[in-house]
């Protein structure tokens, strides 16, 4: 495949928004390349909510049955690879992977997703995507009226709690440090009967990533049945602003109602764009992605 230069359009990322990006190209009879490293970031997530006709799938199944699907259409192409660098020329983009390949086109799509900045804390990665998670609306259900803990602090544990109220009597917020609540905020969460723990966490216990008890610096420990975690994050690839690309100042691609970015011929779609975590969006986001893209390259021949 090296030295293919016949693309319209290259995928850097083929989870769920690539993937649909792809079909929608597919099936414009667009010569596509999707390049992959093989890395989504719910790969420890049991199973995927919210997302009509596949609730409760595996994610696994859902991103196999949709590759499957999407390689049907003779036009597009999947490679197993990592996109480390990008260049841009006056009519063409050049993305290189590391194994030294390098593959030109009209228009890219950046599907690369963020990547999640794990706290230093004993055995939370080993519950991220399982036991403690990120969305009330992806994983709450399955969580409803179980002791739950909130492992944030202000303006974030103050709206994760909000969600959360709904789906669970018990929460606890763990500030893990000075709690950073306003005077009204703290009116509401004793209102709801929402607790307040500012000690220093040490460590998750748990058995296969399912929360047995938070342990605290001073050794002592609490236990939950779920904890929601609002964390810090970067982009998972570094190309789209080495291209150019602006970011939000929340650290997200910055895209159009259309998911095209600050530079002429990229769009972004997915995670790496947009606070909407979950597949069902990154499916839609996606999906309009390509149809842009597609209707860039017809305004440009027709």
């Amino acid at each position: 495949m090296a030295g293919k230069t016949d693309i319209d359009v290259i995928i850097i990322g083929g989870s769920y928004s690539g993937l649909s990006a792809a079909m929608a190209l597919g099936r414009s009879m667009r010569n596509v390349l999707i390049i992959d490293s093989g890395l989504p970031c719910n790969r420890q997530t049991p199973h995927s909510h919210n997302f009509i006709t596949q609730d409760g799938e595996k994610p696994n199944i859902i991103a196999e049955k949709a590759k499957s699907q999407v390689l049907n259409y003779s036009t597009v192409k999947f490679l197993n690879g990592l996109a480390v660098g990008g260049k841009k020329s006056k009519n063409e983009f050049a993305i290189t992977t590391q194994s030294g390949e390098e593959f030109t086109a009209k228009k890219l799509i950046f599907a690369t997703g963020i990547k999640d900045i794990m706290p230093g804390i004993k055995g939370f990665s080993e519950c991220w995507g399982i036991s403690v998670v990120h969305c009330p609306y992806c994983h709450g259900y399955e969580f409803r009226r179980q002791k739950t803990a909130i492992l944030a602090n202000g303006e974030k544990a103050f709206h994760l709690a909000s969600l959360v109220n709904n789906l669970t009597g018990n929460i606890t917020i763990l500030t893990s440090g000075k709690a950073n609540f306003d005077a009204g905020q703290i009116a509401r969460l004793n209102k709801h009967n929402i607790k307040i723990n500012e000690k220093e966490i040490s460590e998750i216990e748990h058995i296969n990533g399912n929360i047995k008890n938070v342990i605290f610096n001073d050794g002592s420990r609490l236990d939950f049945n779920v904890a929601y975690a609002a964390l810090p994050f970067k982009q998972h690839s570094d190309i789209p602003v080495s291209l150019g690309c602006e970011l939000s100042e929340n650290g997200y691609i910055k895209i159009d109602a259309f998911q095209k970015t600050t530079v002429e011929g990229i769009f972004a779609c997915g995670d790496n764009s947009a606070m909407m975590r979950s597949v069902a969006y990154a499916v839609y986001s996606g999906n309009l992605a390509g149809a842009m893209v597609n209707k860039e390259l017809t305004d440009e021949r027709f």
